[in-house]
């Protein structure tokens, strides 16, 4: 199985790269992995609703420049579903008994998706409704997908 994280802007925090990389290690025994980063789009102080519409359909465009046309794309979008992590195992190996065998995971910048980006998206899927820097989230997103691997493998992980 192939697995993207499409993701606007850069880690620049340490302890992220660390696990980022720990999480990336240990995927590979289950899938190939990749990431890209793309350079968000500079949002001023007090930027109007329009000048943040279209900073996102800047960024869309980036996103939708990276996605395959075979690609299956799930969203990260706080209005998705809601899935266990063992809902989320089980979503992952039925896309690849349906032959979707190349996903792409999409998290986008501090404004979120654009339209564009979400009318792509094959799923939309929601971690919380809390909101949590896309820094981090990529960590987060990396070890739900590792936990996945691990519950369809019948590995023991900690619950």
């Amino acid at each position: 199985m192939k697995i993207e994280i499409i993701c606007v802007g850069k880690l620049k925090e340490k302890y992220l790269v660390q696990a980022i990389n720990e999480y990336s290690k240990r995927l590979s025994r289950y899938c190939k992995l990749s990431i890209i980063e793309l350079a968000d789009e500079k949002t001023p102080d007090n930027a109007s609703e329009k000048e943040e519409l279209q900073i996102k359909e800047k960024e869309g465009e980036k996103i939708l420049s990276k996605i395959s046309d075979s690609a299956y794309v799930v969203a990260l979008d706080l209005n998705g579903k809601m899935l266990s992590s063992e809902e989320l195992a089980s979503f992952m190996a039925d896309c690849g008994v349906r032959g979707n065998s190349h996903i792409v995971f999409v998290i986008g910048g501090s404004l979120g998706l654009s339209d564009a980006v979400r009318q792509r998206a094959n799923y939309k899927l929601c971690f919380s409704k809390m909101t949590f820097p896309h820094q981090l989230f990529r960590v987060m997103l990396l070890e739900q997908i590792y936990r996945g691997f691990r519950i369809n493998n019948n590995e023991p992980y900690h619950k």
